[in-house]
């Protein structure tokens, strides 16, 4: 009888201990049901690749509103479905490569250099750093949503 109780703890405690985790990752913030506060917050965050450089572009934006270059301006954002497709890591669907624009200097000099392989360039009112070679979106700033 005693040996069925020790057992049994023993179990409970094992039990215990190895779910733990399972229950703390619930915790997180932002990574659950419920915890996203924005559309677009996954790509607003410091660790992307235009996070530091953010409040320039939102400067040389609003500079520019009255004369914006073709790709940023109201006249060519992404319909919904075309938005849905242009997503951080992603391959640029055929759909969206004609609708990709050079990126004006004066906006570059704002913006980190790319990588080797890569450029910024403007597609339906977002700044997107592409790999030319692999045609992958490395990073998006969706320069429309302030």
């Amino acid at each position: 009888m005693k040996s069925a109780k020790w057992i049994s703890g023993v179990m409970l405690g094992f039990c215990l201990a190895t779910s733990y985790p399972a229950l703390a990752q619930g915790n997180s913030q932002g990574h659950g049901h419920g915890n996203s506060h924005g559309k677009h917050d996954e790509d607003r965050d410091d660790s992307s690749y235009y996070g530091a450089n953010e409040h320039q572009i939102h400067e040389w934006y609003e500079a520019h509103l009255s004369n914006l270059p073709p790709g940023l301006a109201k006249k060519d954002r992404l319909p919904p479905g075309l938005e849905k497709q242009l997503v951080r890591n992603g391959s640029l669907p055929p759909g969206l490569q004609k609708r990709v624009e050079p990126c004006p200097r004066s906006l570059e000099h704002y913006l980190p250099p790319p990588p080797p392989h890569c450029s910024h360039v403007l597609i339906g009112g977002h700044i997107v750093l592409l790999n030319h070679k692999t045609n992958v979106v490395v990073d998006i700033f969706r320069v429309e949503q302030f």
